[in-house]
């Protein structure tokens, strides 16, 4: 205990200057009253509801977090009406439905995929590249090929309704050059954050990516840092939205390390929209957003445009809840 507490006190004198020092000597103290953590979880955009309903089944029964946020997103993937996340999915330029997820733990483990074809459960397979391999992300035929070595279900893609969308953009791609907007219904990525009885964290992110794509192309999802971050010791982060603005500034890392140094998990989500707007210089459809939680089971989230909400669930509450957005520019 006194060595974790020096190297929290270390980090201090970085963030006093931005952040309120009495935050910082409340997180350290939080290690003595743990025994105030109740099961919670949260997940981006309205399909999170449902997401967090088979979450809770493991969080009320004692189960552990990196249970819950595989067995909750595992249901978004499936979704057949969902059109930016698992086999309901819109294909890329060429029409492959390209499907990225990531997993992390409390204990920092973490497991990941990218650019997989063909395989009902990426969450689950993202997990078995965690706990089975040496890796931490695989990608393309080579993660296919170890899916398929361990038995994990696979799905015929896309959809007959997606591939006859797809058809017509490429019609309308022919005619004239059409870049698809960034808005919750080509782009909304399911990213959840449960925090269990003992008072681990973890946290999962799953998504097809944006809608005719370049074939190739991989947002943040699955990259653990970008996408998602998961510090048992602080909290964790997820992020939605324009993936390559989020991976800029290592979204789900900055916001995590925003609450080491002593912001609020509010806080911590709104330097990082602040920072992506920092970036750039052209704002135009570029709609990115972060939920956090912190050791606390505190919740914040923040969006560069608005729109962006995210489903919560305890004990006591199962609500949408509308996220701020940035005002200043």
């Amino acid at each position: 205990m006194e060595r974790r507490r020096f190297f929290k006190m270390g980090f201090l004198g970085l963030g006093v200057t931005v952040f309120n020092p009495k935050k910082i000597s409340e997180l350290i103290s939080h290690e003595e009253n743990s025994s105030a953590i109740v099961p919670r979880v949260v997940s981006t955009w309205n399909h999170g509801i449902a997401a967090n309903a088979a979450a809770w089944e493991v969080l009320m029964i004692g189960g552990k977090a990196i249970d819950a946020v595989e067995k909750g997103v595992m249901v978004t993937e499936v979704d057949l009406t969902n059109r930016s996340v698992g086999i309901g999915g819109r294909p890329d330029a060429s029409g492959h439905v390209t499907l990225d997820a990531c997993i992390m733990d409390d204990r920092s483990r973490c497991g990941s995929v990218a650019y997989l074809e063909g395989i009902k459960h990426p969450i689950s397979v993202a997990r078995a590249v965690m706990e089975t391999t040496q890796h931490v992300m695989l990608v393309g035929k080579g993660a296919y090929e170890f899916a398929c070595g361990q038995g994990f279900e696979k799905s015929k893609t896309p959809l007959k309704e997606v591939k006859d969308d797809w058809k017509k953009w490429v019609k309308e791609e022919k005619e004239k050059a059409k870049r698809p907007e960034i808005n919750h219904e080509n782009h909304d990525t399911i990213g959840m954050i449960a925090i269990d009885a003992q008072g681990n964290l973890s946290g999962s992110c799953t998504t097809s990516g944006w809608a005719y794509k370049m074939p190739g192309r991989v947002g943040d999802s699955p990259i653990i840092g970008a996408g998602l971050f998961v510090d048992n010791e602080v909290g964790a982060a997820c992020a939605t939205g324009l993936g390559e603005a989020i991976i800029r500034i290592a979204g789900s890392h900055t916001v995590v390390e925003a609450m080491r140094y002593g912001a609020s998990p509010q806080e911590a989500c709104e330097m990082a929209v602040k920072r992506i707007i920092e970036k750039h210089d052209d704002l135009t459809g570029l709609q990115c957003g972060f939920i956090a939680m912190n050791k606390k089971g505190e919740v914040g989230a923040y969006s560069v445009y608005n729109g962006f909400n995210y489903a919560l669930k305890d004990n006591e509450r199962e609500e949408m809840v509308d996220a701020g957005f940035d005002r200043s520019w």
